[in-house]
């Protein structure tokens, strides 16, 4: 049986796409899982991937840095995808603390792991260094009362979890191709969004940001007019 496999892929400046790959024995269709590291004076990682494939995203990270060198760990929303090795990391990386939404860190973060998290709040502040990082609150888009996203306001990168998920386990680490087709007929067959009626509103506040890069946590990430590909998301759900 073909086993999980990872690799790691500068896709912006100081920003790295690291992708474990399912083939379609392990994952019907193939699929994969991607965590990102934005190395700076306090690195951070978004997505955590499952506890199973910690040590395949550890051997990516330390291929660009120590691991012990990680000083946050944030995700979008509470999944096994999302954080299911936090307390892992937080193990190995001595320095780490949890940085979680408000209503993340009260229904989950604040009670699985024993750092204390740094606890944002919508539009809150990160400032890693030379990257600054904003936290965007979206409860409920695509899943999650807890959900929400980073926006990288040094490289207009949108760490945009789920919203873009794409299938299958061969992606380019970057692509200015269309996405939204493969993952509308992924929603459509998994119907894992919420459909929440705040939707527009929170489409909106995403697309106002003119973010360049999407990072999304299945697939590619995707380089252009991200304003104009979140409104036909937008349109799409409507």
């Amino acid at each position: 049986m073909t086993a999980p496999h990872g690799r790691i892929d500068l896709i912006a400046p100081d920003t790295w796409r690291i992708s474990i790959a399912m083939p379609e024995e392990l994952f019907p269709g193939g699929f994969t899982f991607n965590q990102f590291l934005v190395v700076d004076e306090q690195p951070l990682l978004f997505h955590t991937g499952p506890r199973r494939l910690f040590p395949l995203v550890r051997e990516q990270i330390e291929k660009v840095m120590p691991l012990e060198r990680l000083r946050w760990v944030s995700f979008s929303h509470n999944e096994a995808d999302e954080c299911g090795s936090l307390a892992e990391f937080l193990a190995a990386a001595p320095n780490a603390r949890p940085a979680t939404g408000r209503v993340a860190n009260m229904i989950a973060t604040g009670d699985q792991v024993d750092v204390e998290a740094l606890v944002l709040e919508d539009g809150q502040v990160l400032d890693l260094g030379k990257h600054r990082l904003v936290w965007q609150a979206t409860p409920h888009l695509p899943h999650g009362w807890e959900c929400g996203f980073f926006h990288d306001e040094t490289t207009g990168t949108l760490f945009c979890g789920d919203l873009f998920t794409q299938p299958g386990d061969k992606h380019d680490p970057v692509t200015s191709g269309d996405i939204l087709t493969p993952s509308e007929e992924f929603r459509h067959k998994e119907d894992y969004y919420s459909y929440t009626k705040e939707a527009p509103r929170l489409i909106e506040k995403l697309a106002a940001l003119k973010p360049r890069l999407l990072a999304c946590m299945h697939g590619s990430a995707w380089a252009g007019d991200g304003a104009a590909m979140l409104r036909k998301l937008g349109a799409a759900l409507a």
